[in-house]
């Protein structure tokens, strides 16, 4: 897509940026701090709609900028589409920005929905960035969002879910597990949250809201310290989350992505518990892959309780991840000579910090 001008940028696509499944985007050096988030609707572009906002422009050339917690910014990406009419998209934050409480979400001309690019799109894109517990430092060339690409054959043109069905999951777990445990399948294989059982009796982290600024670019800069309250397992492997707060868990089930399938975790059923368990939600293939065969990998937890303190439970489920096939088994898988800071994860914060 890249050598076919279907995605195209100012400067060259650099190699760091291709996972096998996804692309990560850059931030050009364009932003602006906005009162509030929006959305253009069918007839207006991003840029039109940023004017009636009174936007403050912000330069994220150079050192960048600091973007301060609880404040909206909407930044211009650095690659633009040039979509064939059977070619759509979907974007997510990456690992390590849903690890430090940055909630993004991808903007397009003449949207109705956050993260989604139409079939044939042609046009700039743009991200939403609202940093919640920690002020972040970015600048022109940082990634904080990933996009993945789906081509329809005529038939699926009017398509709305590709998920994997119960019955070809439990194909796929016979024939090489995807968890380390029996498959629970529900629309999608459950996962269930680990409060017991860790290494060092640690089960999460809880976000200190007054640390230091951090800057994207910078892997293992910070002490983890200054920035997270670990939490130590309780006997009864109960745990209470407070509104307002950002906890880092993992879960109970280790979990591989085979070589032909890419996963998305999907929202909790709000009729389960009043809380949410990811902002960065997407696993390329040959995430967690052992090298005896085995998963090796827990899906890290990013979770806020939103109005009510709410009790979780050891083993309680909290997101499933949905499955759907490439369209031919990767090339290089993740943690395979590419780019991956997470593979064969535990309990891991993002990747900013020193273990």
């Amino acid at each position: 897509m890249v050598r076919r001008k279907l995605i195209a940028a100012t400067k060259p696509a650099l190699k760091s940026q291709f996972q096998p499944a996804s692309l990560d985007l850059r931030l050009s050096r364009e932003a602006y701090r906005v009162r509030a988030s929006f959305l253009p609707g069918r007839t207006r572009n991003v840029k039109e709609h940023l004017q009636t906002l009174n936007p403050e422009p912000i330069s994220l050339a150079g050192e960048g900028a600091v973007l301060e917690k609880g404040i909206v910014y909407i930044a211009r990406i650095a690659e633009h589409l040039a979509l064939l009419p059977s070619i759509s998209g979907a974007a997510n934050p990456k690992s390590s920005t849903g690890r430090l409480d940055i909630f993004t979400r991808l903007i397009v001309n003449r949207a109705e929905a956050f993260d989604e690019v139409p079939l044939g799109y042609r046009g700039e894109l743009w991200l939403e960035i609202s940093p919640r517990s920690f002020s972040v430092r970015v600048r022109e060339g940082s990634t904080l969002s990933q996009i993945r690409f789906r081509n329809r054959n005529s038939s699926q043109m009017g398509r709305l879910s590709f998920a994997l069905s119960d019955e070809d999951l439990r194909g796929y777990h016979a024939q090489a597990p995807l968890v380390d445990r029996d498959l629970e399948v529900r629309e999608g294989l459950v996962l269930r949250v680990a409060l017991r059982g860790l290494s060092d009796g640690v089960v999460g982290y809880r976000a200190i809201k007054n640390g230091n600024v951090i800057d994207v670019d910078c892997p293992g800069a910070y002490a983890a310290e200054d920035f997270w309250e670990p939490i130590k397992a309780r006997a009864d492997g109960r745990l209470i989350l407070d509104p307002d707060e950002f906890y880092i868990l993992a879960s109970r089930e280790k979990m591989q992505i085979p070589a032909d399938l890419a996963a998305e975790m999907a929202p909790i059923d709000p009729a389960i518990g009043e809380f949410r368990v990811h902002y960065a939600g997407f696993f390329d293939p040959g995430f967690g892959q052992g090298l005896d065969g085995r998963p090796a990998a827990r899906a890290v937890l990013e979770v806020r309780s939103r109005d009510v303190p709410f009790l979780i439970e050891d083993g309680q489920p909290v997101g499933r991840l949905i499955y759907e096939r490439l369209a031919d088994a990767a090339d290089e898988l993740y943690g395979a000579g590419l780019t991956s800071n997470y593979q064969h994860q535990g309990l891991k914060l993002s990747k900013h910090f020193r273990t």
